[in-house]
């Protein structure tokens, strides 16, 4: 479902920030990507979203190009980002609507996945509201509520759990689980390492730029923890 090969990308003043990046998540898997702030997992992630350019490599989902197809490929994926930044004068049910139009999903599917995402997150009764009076988890819930009206095949997510209440962090693990048994892929960051050695299929560690270590979770880790495995690429790399 996404393919990255040899992606470089190349900062003004000539700081590479992702350097050669070759990585692939196969429909149905979870693939987290890990490594320490400034790494080039943001970097990686807005490439394959289609929201930055990039010098070096290619990047396909479902075998077409971002450069070269970029609608195409943004009609199969969904992004949030670690911050999504929403439209703070309208309404949560406005904005909701206004995905659902842009992803031409249907009237009938809009409003009961708009329902069922909604009750699950606890957030039905301040659709109503503007999202300028959302709490930063709020807008977060309502971002992935957006995310997920289409069905993606391929969800890209930057520190998704950031924000967010227990509760709602259970409830998107399993949303996660249930949608690569649906066929779809999903592609995230993330620093809270036992939830990626729990929830990922595969695993890959990014350190200035570089991929130190890919693979499945088995392969990755071993018998030791991520956090130890992590820790140790990272000491070494030092």
């Amino acid at each position: 479902m996404l393919k990255i090969s040899n992606f470089s990308k190349i900062y003004a003043g000539g700081k590479k920030a992702a350097n050669h990046i070759n990585l692939t998540v196969l429909a149905g898997e979870i693939h987290g990507f890990i490594g320490h702030n400034g790494a080039g997992k943001t970097t990686t992630i807005r490439a394959v979203a289609g929201v930055m350019d990039f010098e070096e490599g290619e990047i396909l989902i479902d075998g077409r190009s971002v450069k070269k197809e970029p609608v195409a490929c943004k009609k199969k994926l969904a992004y949030i980002p670690d911050n999504p930044d929403l439209y703070d004068y309208i309404t949560g049910f406005q904005y909701l609507n206004y995905m659902a139009d842009m992803f031409e999903v249907s009237a009938h599917d809009r409003s009961e996945r708009i329902h069922r995402y909604a009750q699950l997150f606890e957030i039905s009764d301040s659709l109503g509201n503007l999202i300028s009076s959302y709490s930063h988890g709020m807008k977060q819930k309502t971002a992935l509520i957006g995310a997920l009206l289409h069905e993606p095949k391929l969800l890209i997510l930057d520190e998704p759990f950031v924000g967010l209440d227990p509760e709602a962090s259970f409830h998107l693990k399993k949303i996660m689980r249930e949608l690569c048994q649906r066929g779809s892929a999903i592609f995230f960051s993330t620093h809270v390492l036992d939830v990626a050695e729990k929830l990922c299929d595969k695993i890959s560690i990014i350190k200035n730029g570089e991929l130190i270590s890919s693979g499945t979770m088995e392969e990755v880790k071993g018998s030791s923890s991520l956090e130890d495995v992590f820790m140790e690429v990272v000491e070494h790399e030092q």
